[in-house]
């Protein structure tokens, strides 16, 4: 079904929540500055605020709802000319043609949160809303940055308490993706660091270290995410 067999004639439009677990949870409430100051100049106000209704909407009906299409166009402040060509319509074709919707054969899926404003898209920002978006994405990275050292850091530590030696460490943060360059100066920090505890990293006494391979596994919540802040140091690709 096409958007304009959808709306052409109809009164009432059937809308549910599109689940996206990494949008939906490191993405941007559409009624959030982030989405007021960046994607508004992208996807213009219609479409924001159409965004924002259904977003409440569903809030209230989490399972879905069916919305009043005149009612709709007019809370929104759309008029009332309906059908394929009327404002409403063009709207809603908006949401999907930028992939904040998308239409199956009976319901409008509508995503709760947008995604961090694409690259492609920054050319159709003001000039300082553009430096703006910049510093917030570089702010992003380095905090993301700083927070995988740490939990990369973390879990080699523990693994040197439990009596790996370096190459040892280094070869299991390689299994759980981390880079190798970061592998390896952690495994390194890791060594040291028990030795200058006095710690000879050998388990405790009637233990022995888990082997390593499939078996072993992090900390639970060790590894966030990578999408969080775009982080470029574990070798999975961002989509």
């Amino acid at each position: 079904m096409t958007l304009a067999t959808a709306l052409d004639g109809a009164t009432t439009l059937a809308v549910e929540a599109w689940p996206d677990p990494v949008v939906d949870r490191f993405g941007h409430d559409p009624r959030s500055p982030y989405c007021e100051r960046f994607w508004l100049p992208v996807l213009g106000p219609s479409t924001i605020f159409l965004l924002r209704h259904l977003v409440a909407r569903l809030e209230a009906a989490p399972d879905g709802c069916r919305i009043s299409v005149a009612d709709t166009a007019r809370a929104l402040g759309l008029g009332d000319r309906l059908g394929r060509n009327g404002p409403f319509a063009r709207t809603v074709a908006r949401a999907v043609d930028f992939d904040m919707a998308r239409l199956s054969p009976t319901t409008l899926a509508v995503r709760r949160r947008l995604p961090p404003l694409p690259r492609r898209h920054l050319a159709r920002l003001p000039e300082a809303a553009r430096a703006e978006h910049e510093e917030l994405a570089r702010r992003g990275a380095d905090r993301g940055e700083e927070e995988l050292v740490h939990k990369a850091r973390q879990l080699a530590l523990s693994l040197a308490r439990l009596g790996e030696d370096a190459d040892a460490t280094e070869r299991q943060l390689r299994r759980w993706r981390f880079e190798p360059e970061l592998a390896r100066r952690c495994a390194s920090w890791a060594a040291a660091t028990t030795a200058a505890d006095g710690r000879p990293g050998a388990a405790g006494s009637g233990d022995r270290p888990p082997a390593l391979g499939a078996a072993v596994r992090p900390p639970a919540g060790a590894l966030a995410h990578p999408a969080a802040a775009g982080v470029r140091a574990v070798g999975v690709p961002l989509r």
